[in-house]
């Protein structure tokens, strides 16, 4: 799969561009601050709906514009698609694919896929559990844009639920009389059942991806692994008789001092029967405290060198390549399952020490398209050798 075409209407700093790109290796190349990646953000957002970079759409749209859209021609064997989306802040965004009558954004979700690395990854390493979160999600959407509808499902339930419980809690800190909570049964049902679908995912996922982030990080610093994935649940182990999730800590609880989920325990019914137990154990400190404490919002992908965690243990160069290892294996699952995904290098050379730099550039270069940012030449690997577009003024012209 690759994109044929990118176009862009007043998205970041751009009024207005078309980009033509072929298959293989392209570099945009530009200095800092003139827009380079904001072309294969736009290219991203397609594949996500959602920026590395931010966390809103506000910031996408030119400053003094209403809205902005981008438009990406797709070729997948001899299929071509094209698909386009329309940035609202504040309202609903829009979407339509070959031009057809309106569809839900989520409905584009699988046409265009990437791997994108970037030097924001580190935090997948050093950072808080929901950037583990969202690259397991992500992930799992890419592989079944159905997903989408369940995490928003979740997302929604999981609002409704906590509104309930914060005004349980200010009821009680008032002094008043007690809420009736018969509808927090409900809730957690809804929750549960969400949060099982969601949960049984990211368990098969990390089985699944753990050999291949093994054998990249083998190829990227040899002799330096191996390197390990566990999936962390607030629910706890349902052999463990400690209160799940009431520590407060995020991605992390009693019942979860160790709380790896066990291998064996993927069906649904039986995760839908663990969330509810565990829900059912911490009630009294949620409506005391108004928040859900239990559930996958609050697990955490734990990432093991040796035998050491490498968040707090590991160095920064051994960072760095668990998270290139964690990108290169995503890589490896998607095409193996059919859809080869755009390779996205955000000026993520530069940050790299000569070995890593070569190592990778090395790995990614059969990709059937990768796209590249750097701020000058010498930052783009001799071996990604393909199309040059130099980047300056909101100008994008071909070298």
């Amino acid at each position: 799969m690759h994109v044929t075409h990118l176009s862009l209407a007043d998205f970041r700093s751009y009024a207005r561009v078309e980009v033509p790109l072929d298959p293989g290796v392209t570099a945009f190349v530009g200095a800092n601050g003139q827009g380079k990646t904001n072309l294969v953000e736009a290219v991203g957002y397609l594949a996500t709906l959602g920026s590395h970079r931010v966390s809103s759409d506000a910031p996408l749209v030119r400053m003094g514009a209403d809205r902005a859209v981008i438009r990406a021609a797709v070729t997948q064997g001899e299929r071509s698609q094209l698909v386009e989306l329309e940035l609202n802040p504040g309202r609903a965004n829009r979407a339509r694919i070959n031009r057809s009558s309106q569809v839900r954004p989520r409905d584009v979700l699988g046409i265009v896929r990437t791997v994108l690395f970037a030097p924001e990854d580190l935090a997948l390493v050093k950072g808080d559990p929901g950037e583990r979160r969202r690259f397991l999600d992500e992930l799992i959407t890419a592989r079944s844009p159905r997903m989408a509808g369940v995490r928003s499902d979740y997302d929604r339930v999981l609002r409704q639920r906590n509104t309930l419980l914060k005004s349980a809690a200010m009821a009680r800190r008032h002094g008043g009389r007690g809420m009736d909570l018969s509808t927090l049964d409900v809730w957690d049902q809804h929750l549960a059942r969400a949060g099982a679908e969601l949960l049984a995912q990211r368990v098969d996922l990390i089985a699944t991806l753990q050999p291949l982030a093994d054998k990249a990080y083998e190829q990227l610093a040899p002799g330096g692994g191996p390197v390990a994935l566990e999936y962390r649940s607030s629910a706890g182990d349902p052999g463990d008789s400690g209160a799940p999730g009431a520590s407060g800590d995020d991605a992390s609880g009693p019942g979860a001092a160790d709380g790896l989920m066990p291998s064996g325990m993927t069906s649904r019914d039986e995760l839908y029967a663990h969330l509810l137990a565990a829900l059912a154990d911490v009630r009294k400190q949620e409506i005391e405290r108004g928040v859900t404490l239990v559930g996958p919002h609050r697990d955490d992908l734990v990432l093991k060198l040796g035998r050491l965690p490498a968040k707090g243990y590991a160095s920064h160069g051994e960072c760095w390549s668990f998270a290139l290892a964690l990108r290169l294996a995503s890589y490896d699952l998607l095409r193996a399952e059919g859809n080869e995904p755009v390779l996205v290098l955000d000026d993520v050379f530069a940050e790299l020490d000569a070995r890593r730099r070569e190592r990778l550039a090395e790995l990614v270069v059969p990709g059937e398209q990768v796209l590249v940012t750097a701020a000058v030449d010498d930052d783009v690997p001799g071996v990604l050798a393909g199309a040059r577009f130099a980047v300056a003024d909101g100008a994008v012209e071909r070298v």
